[in-house]
């Protein structure tokens, strides 16, 4: 495809490394013609890159088959994933998770990228829902001021909680910032 024709999100394979565009802008130079200043982001180790490409310039498009996965347990560095249509399981291990393996727990839906076979972008849901192991008990008064504490869940994630909250209540949890958001009832 042509430069002009690329959008924000889609993946490109650039010297052979996939990149996801993080953003462009058309850029109209002093002398000579206009470019577009690409952000692209390595999809691989999350690399920040920036080229420059002309509008008639030819670059190539990668599709990322995209499937619904369930997680299914782990071992010590080792994560199975099973295929939600066809059943079959695929291992992955903990670089391929980062820190979202701290969100997981046994049936939780996630969406993976894949490219020839190969996962490539792991995508959790936006909230979890994880039960409290531990944290410290209510203190009295503690509602005058917004006074937080942290408080251990199931996965092993350490969070910070509004004073209130107690040993084995269910919390909701936001993926992408690793934010308390409410209880759930």
């Amino acid at each position: 495809m042509k430069a002009s024709e690329m959008r924000k999100g889609q993946t490109l394979k650039v010297d052979g490394n996939l990149y996801s565009i993080v953003d462009f802008q058309h850029v109209k130079l002093g002398k000579g013609g206009a470019v577009y200043q690409t952000k692209l982001k390595s999809l691989t180790d999350g690399a920040i890159r920036d080229i420059r490409l002309r509008s008639e310039e030819i670059i190539e498009e990668a599709y990322l088959d995209k499937r619904d996965y369930e997680y299914l347990y782990s071992s010590p560095n080792e994560h199975v994933l099973m295929d939600t249509e066809s059943y079959d399981q695929i291992t992955l291990d903990d670089d391929a998770f980062g820190d979202g393996q701290k969100y997981l727990k046994p049936n939780t839906h996630l969406q993976v990228s894949m490219y020839g076979n190969k996962p490539v972008v792991i995508t959790l849901p936006n909230t979890v829902d994880l039960v409290v192991t531990d944290t410290a008990p209510e203190i009295k008064g503690a509602t005058a001021t917004n006074q937080n504490k942290p408080a251990t869940l199931e996965t092993g994630l350490v969070v910070t909680v509004p004073p209130f909250i107690k040993v084995g209540e269910l919390i909701r949890i936001d993926t992408r910032t690793g934010e308390y958001i409410t209880r759930v009832k």
